[in-house]
């Protein structure tokens, strides 16, 4: 496995590698809020080793840089992925989204269509009519949004995570999360939020672009979602036709933590299936 940090227009990024580099066709594991990489463990490992698997912090997340004048919207963290998928030589993609990752994937593969390979969402999607979850909301309101994410000391974070989840989560989980979790990345999650605050202005034109579309589709979905509500797993099927959905009773907005094996049972089996194999 292969650690290097690439710039795009001068913003750095962590970028995680494993498998033949030579090799135009990729598995890219793309992260949510908050991140980092490290999410995909288990699904980055159990791919196995002939198979090309990338996965990188995005701007504002993880070991990347924070800078206060990046365009934290959906188009600029998108714009941001492609700069790295180019650098990579990436020719096909085979995106696995999580959270807001599948917003900024999406919005990049609307774009290049030419280079998307299949999808897999986890808790993602496109969120044609999403209300915004309550900590969105407050991240969106100018001081209150200041004031939470100054005072959000690590106990308040560990209690606040696992009172929202149906598992409670690893120790090593929350640490990670907290490790990250200086000024600059919360106030890139202001920033995030601030520029969604209207999702419809999101996800309509990504509905737009990919309704219709046939590329292979996985949805997966913790069904005790506090966030994103588990009926947004069928709205991707009125989105993507060949969209192939399964529910996972029992799981939170992460089951890649939640129940490792129950996702990559899933993930690597598709996965295989759209590779091309010589």
């Amino acid at each position: 496995m292969k650690t290097e940090y690439l710039h795009v227009d001068g913003v750095r990024s962590r970028v995680v590698s494993a498998g033949p580099s030579d090799n135009g066709e990729a598995v890219v594991f793309v992260h949510g809020n908050p991140g980092p990489l490290d999410d995909y463990d288990a699904l980055f490992a159990d791919l196995g080793e002939d198979v090309r698997r990338i996965a990188m912090d995005m701007p504002g997340y993880g070991d990347s840089d924070r800078p206060r004048d990046f365009d934290y919207t959906v188009e600029g963290s998108a714009a941001h992925l492609g700069g790295l998928l180019d650098q990579l030589d990436v020719d096909t993609a085979h995106l696995v989204l999580h959270d807001f990752g599948g917003q900024w994937g999406l919005r990049w593969a609307a774009d290049h269509r030419d280079r998307l390979g299949s999808v897999t969402l986890i808790n993602t999607g496109i969120l044609v009519d999403y209300s915004w979850h309550k900590f969105a909301r407050i991240w969106q309101t100018p001081i209150l949004g200041e004031i939470f994410q100054a005072t959000t000391i690590k106990p308040a974070l560990r209690f606040l995570l696992n009172r929202d989840n149906p598992h409670k989560f690893p120790a090593e989980f929350v640490d990670r999360i907290w490790s990250h979790s200086d000024w600059g990345h919360r106030r890139a999650v202001l920033a995030l939020y601030r520029a969604c605050k209207d999702i419809d202005s999101v996800a309509q034109p990504l509905a737009d672009a990919f309704r219709g579309d046939a590329v292979p589709t996985l949805v997966i979905w913790g069904d005790e979602d506090a966030y994103i509500p588990a009926r947004f797993a069928e709205v991707q099927a009125t989105i993507f036709p060949n969209a192939e959905i399964h529910h996972l009773p029992g799981l939170g907005h992460w089951p890649m933590i939640d129940d490792p094996a129950a996702v990559t049972s899933l993930t690597t089996q598709f996965l295989h299936d759209q590779l091309t194999h010589d």
